[in-house]
């Protein structure tokens, strides 16, 4: 069965053709700054976007008869982890009830409808007996499997909420758990996704009980975001005068965090800064690493102790200094494993091949 897997991300768009298991192609379409700079709005790019996505196809000369295209989930509400296929009320949502949260990722549902409509469109036109192209995402960022207690903060006017990488956690946990003969549903696990932002989650037997609002701020700073902020400093902030609303949504996300203190992300080059002597970069990743051991550490307690490991994942997972850093302060919990980079073409190829397996079903988006 052959899959389109479409990833957008801030300033690219990855896309991945998988015959079953099997990559059969793998791109990622790069955008720079003054390409992006005429769309206003994160949907506007989506014509532009989904041409690129068919141009790099018809290249690779890969033919439009996919079984599925599946896309990374966007911010719509709240919702159980899982396949869903993509519905009206589902493109509504990612349209119109977004506002608040204008992620390229919004793309991926959007996409992904619209390049299934196409080929459905062009089989009925042909008459092929063709079987119609389905359209799904996958365990999206607002995936909420929070426990009761964990929703309730200290301000009833903010209960607190997730959005974490809940498509590369909950496939790493399935891998590992493959790896030591047992099912995701038979482990307690606490996963940390090392990437532009960081989320922590506790998993208990198959559901993520706990986990941060990776985005708008909560948890540990990250190489883009400002993570937790004392609140009545940020209060005071925002009725200086000095920021508009929207400058100071970008000083949490985007803006922050190592960006903010170092002008750049790229961890990559943050490394080599600590190498060559930078005594500041070596301070401020250091206590990145704390803050994040120190989430780690907390989700401890939502488990109870009863912990069968800790997963490292993401971007950052690449780093021995990283991980040593962090087994370091976090090994005396559980044992640690790791599992670098993203992974999440393959597991979106993987959720759209068990749906059309029959091996699980896929959810309707209310």
């Amino acid at each position: 069965m052959k899959i389109l897997v479409i990833n957008p991300g801030s300033t690219s768009t990855k896309i991945a053709v998988y015959e079953d298991e099997k990559p059969i192609l793998l791109r990622n379409i790069t955008h720079s700054a003054e390409e992006l700079a005429s769309f206003g709005d994160i949907t506007e790019q989506q014509d532009f976007r989904r041409q690129l996505v068919l141009e790099e196809l018809r290249q690779a000369g890969i033919p439009m008869d996919f079984a599925a295209v599946i896309g990374r989930g966007g911010m719509v509400k709240p919702i159980a982890g899982g396949v869903y296929e993509i519905n009206d009320q589902m493109i509504d949502d990612t349209l119109h009830g977004c506002v608040m949260h204008n992620h390229a990722c919004n793309l991926g549902c959007l996409i992904a409808h619209e390049i299934a409509t196409m080929f459905n469109s062009q089989k009925q036109n042909s008459n092929s007996q063709k079987p119609a192209c389905r359209a799904f995402i996958a365990d999206p960022g607002v995936v909420d499997e929070l426990s009761p207690l964990a929703r309730i903060s200290g301000s009833p006017l903010m209960p607190r909420i997730c959005i974490w990488h809940a498509l590369n956690q909950r496939a790493i946990a399935r891998r590992f758990a493959r790896g030591i003969g047992k099912e995701y549903e038979d482990l307690n696990l606490i996963i940390c996704h090392l990437g532009g932002g960081i989320s922590v989650a506790a998993h208990e037997h198959g559901r993520a009980i706990d986990a941060n609002n990776a985005l708008d701020g909560e948890g540990s700073f990250s190489p883009e975001r400002a993570g937790s902020l004392p609140a009545a400093d940020l209060i005071r902030l925002c009725f200086s005068g000095k920021y508009t609303e929207k400058q100071l949504l970008k000083r949490i996300a985007g803006q922050a965090g190592l960006t903010a203190h170092l002008g750049t992300n790229n961890m990559r080059e943050i490394l080599e800064r600590i190498k060559q002597g930078d005594e500041h970069a070596q301070l401020l990743v250091d206590a990145m690493l704390y803050h994040t051991a120190k989430q780690i550490a907390s989700e401890a307690a939502v488990l109870c102790g009863d912990i069968d490991a800790i997963l490292l994942t993401g971007g950052m997972a690449h780093s021995d200094y990283i991980v040593s850093e962090l087994r370091r302060r976090i090994g005396f919990l559980a044992p640690v494993y790791c599992f670098p980079g993203e992974n999440e073409m393959e597991a979106l190829a993987l959720n759209a091949l068990a749906v059309l397996q029959g091996k699980r079903e896929a959810k309707v988006y209310k």
